[in-house]
């Protein structure tokens, strides 16, 4: 049996869970100018090393959460587990949300949440 660590509700047996890819793929720019052989690369192309791979995990039977994880991929072993945060806040600035992901997205969450404050004021 497989326990993958929850970083909320800690280690669960892997049939609670659902895979969801490599960790830290940004999304394309402008994914209307891709080719479509661009686009498929984007979509189904993964890496795939022996050896430690940062991963994105959902515990679809517990906290309905995603989160990272390092697995290496010879052992099974998680390493280590990182939640995802989901925006910017004011003590972490848009270059610390989600984990090595896609600067642009996290700039435009940051933009996005300062827009949301200066409404309310």
């Amino acid at each position: 049996m497989l326990l993958v660590p929850c970083p909320w509700c800690g280690p669960r047996e892997e049939i609670e869970f659902r895979y969801g890819s490599q960790a830290g793929i940004a999304y394309p720019t402008d994914p209307e100018a891709l080719s479509d052989e661009a686009w498929a690369d984007f979509l189904f192309l993964r890496d795939n090393p022996k050896g430690a791979f940062a991963e994105r995990w959902y515990h679809v039977a517990g906290c309905r959460r995603w989160f990272n994880t390092v697995r290496d991929t010879a052992t099974y072993a998680h390493s280590s587990r990182r939640r995802l945060r989901t925006r910017a806040t004011r003590d972490r600035p848009a270059d610390a949300v989600g984990w090595a992901g896609d600067r642009s997205r996290q700039a435009d969450l940051a933009s996005r949440s300062t827009v949301r404050r200066s409404r309310r004021s």
